[in-house]
């Protein structure tokens, strides 16, 4: 991971999540001056909890932010794993966190966004409250129109837009071509109140159904997450179809769920998607890219802003090995990021069969399990708990 500054290129970077502000500190690293573009006023990443692992790690500490993200994390230890009436069965360790500082770090996805921007910053530029608007390359360069600023034109483009990508349907289609529905669908909302236990998360399932209170820092947040097929009419803006979709789906649930229901349609902050995969056959066009869940969605039950963050330095260092030759550079790159996405996309169903069991017998199945499992040692006086239980856990 070693910084290079002879190589120069102007490169548009279209979204601040969390791929395109990593890959903006790594290409400004390697000498590239890059311009970061993204349709909200502000930081969009909602907050709720993603968790940082595996190949994300080295290039966090890398960038020095190990930290500043562990400064933001949450306090987490443990799922609490509901029965039917309510009355918890057992708990299960969550691997994050930890004591030691070595393990995982689950942080509410505003605050990883905010750390990235803030490194990020002092190099690149970023235009916020704008989009693309169109996009017309030629063998030498990317000539771009904005909703707002001036026209301009990059060696460059990448898309890191997200699951509803705006790069990726200007230059590779309409979307039904290349997103997959999973069965699933996500709605996440603030509880508008403190969780009863600021260090575990409580999850209650029904069959195809799971609600979950996390204690998220203080700002406690619920998650509805619950199977259904795809549908033709569904529109992710659509936040009076969301709310129906939600209340049908959870008409008859027990336990908080009524109370939590009618928070649903009084909250004017409320997320809902498909749970979705995205897959193409190649991630570039000429000189446009896409990163992170334009590319390749994970979506929910994967490691989303791990691997974003994963493939955004991968993509960095290939440009910057090759910076004559993007082309080369860009299949490098999606052979070796692909090779760490691929594996996850095709565990969804097993994850999606552990978090959101089908039936009243696979929810007793998972429950047995977790209850089998190790049990957690006591959390210490501060709250951590022992690093040596870190991995234990049922949730993907």
């Amino acid at each position: 991971m070693t910084s290079h500054r002879e190589h120069s290129g102007d490169v548009l970077i279209c979204g601040a999540g969390v791929a395109g502000p990593t890959l903006a500190y790594w290409l400004a690293r390697h000498g590239f001056r890059p311009t970061v573009v993204e349709r909200s006023e502000g930081l969009r990443s909602s907050g709720n909890p993603v968790d940082l692992r595996g190949p994300a790690l080295p290039v966090v500490d890398a960038m020095g932010l190990r930290p500043s993200l562990r400064a933001a994390a949450t306090e987490t230890t443990a799922l609490r794993l509901l029965a039917a009436s309510g009355r918890p069965i057992t708990r299960v360790a969550m691997p994050g966190n930890s004591a030691a500082g070595r393990g995982e770090i689950e942080i509410p996805r505003n605050e990883l966004a905010a750390v990235l921007v803030t490194a990020a910053r002092e190099e690149a530029e970023f235009l916020f409250d704008d989009t693309i608007t169109a996009l017309a390359q030629d063998e030498h360069g990317v000539d771009v129109t904005f909703a707002r600023a001036a026209p301009r034109r990059f060696d460059l483009v990448i898309g890191a837009d997200g699951l509803h990508s705006t790069v990726r349907h200007l230059v590779f289609g309409p979307e039904d071509e290349f997103v997959r529905h999973a069965g699933l669908y996500v709605a996440t909302m603030p509880l508008g109140a403190p969780a009863d236990d600021s260090r575990e998360v409580l999850i209650y399932n029904t069959p195809g159904r799971l609600v979950s209170i996390h204690p998220n820092r203080g700002r406690a947040l619920v998650a509805f997450i619950f199977r259904g097929p795809a549908r033709a009419d569904f529109d992710h803006r659509d936040v009076h179809q969301h709310r129906r979709l939600v209340t049908e789906a959870y008409a008859d649930v027990g336990w908080r769920v009524p109370q939590l229901l009618g928070r649903l349609q009084e909250t004017e902050d409320l997320y809902f998607d498909s749970v979705s995969q995205v897959r193409l056959p190649t991630w570039s066009h000429g000189r446009i890219a896409l990163l992170g869940d334009a590319a390749s969605c994970l979506s929910l039950l994967g490691d989303g802003s791990s691997l974003a963050i994963a493939g955004a330095h991968t993509l960095a260092s290939e440009l910057a090995a090759s910076p004559a030759d993007h082309a080369a550079a860009l299949r490098r790159y999606q052979s070796a990021h692909s090779a760490l996405v691929e594996p996850r996309q095709r565990r969804l169903r097993l994850s999606a069969a552990l978090l959101v069991p089908r039936t009243r017998a696979g929810i007793t199945a998972r429950n047995l399990a977790a209850r089998l499992s190790p049990t957690p040692r006591p959390t210490s006086q501060n709250g951590q708990r022992d690093a040596s239980v870190a991995q234990q856990g049922v949730a993907p």
